[in-house]
């Protein structure tokens, strides 16, 4: 289990490789982003894209089944108060292959919550070219982990019973 006290600033993530698959970026665009650069062949050649390309919102989606799957999937999140910045750098297409990384940017324990910190982090999707596709910076809220004895102390504490801030 992964709790608040085991990420620390300039920590860094290299996440999975997802290769676009075409018929799952073209369904979730016709479900989600109807535009029609995500949906239609032959309109996606007259825009500026020349071709289909991945709606932002299924690029965004990649990412996230990455981010769950490598660093989530068995930590003690408390969920996210939200994303802070979200951009999309360059058009995603079927069978690019992209490759996830986060850094902690910070980390600081809650002050109104003894059972929680949050977790900064820029997170990153790059294509096999090493182009940043998409770019993301996100706070995280993640369970401090349970003390350790009967003297409330965590295990990351000092002598004096003292949290780090």
């Amino acid at each position: 289990m992964r709790y608040f006290e085991d990420f620390t600033k300039g920590d860094e993530y290299r996440l999975a490789t997802v290769t676009v698959d075409r018929d799952e970026m073209v369904a979730f665009a016709r479900r989600f982003d109807p535009q029609p650069f995500h949906v239609d062949e032959e309109q996606a050649k007259e825009s500026s894209f020349g071709e289909l390309i991945a709606s932002g919102w299924f690029t965004g989606s990649l990412f996230m089944r990455m981010f769950v799957d490598e660093l989530l999937s068995d930590a003690a999140s408390h969920g996210s108060p939200g994303v802070e910045e979200l951009r999309w750098l360059r058009p995603v297409r079927a069978g690019d292959r992209l490759t996830g990384r986060v850094t902690v940017l910070d980390v600081w324990p809650s002050t109104r919550r003894d059972d929680r910190g949050t977790v900064l982090c820029q997170s990153e999707l790059v294509n096999d070219d090493g182009e940043v596709v998409m770019s993301l910076r996100s706070r995280g809220m993640f369970g401090r982990r349970p003390t350790d004895d009967a003297s409330g102390r965590r295990p990351t504490d000092d002598a004096s019973g003292r949290r780090p801030i």
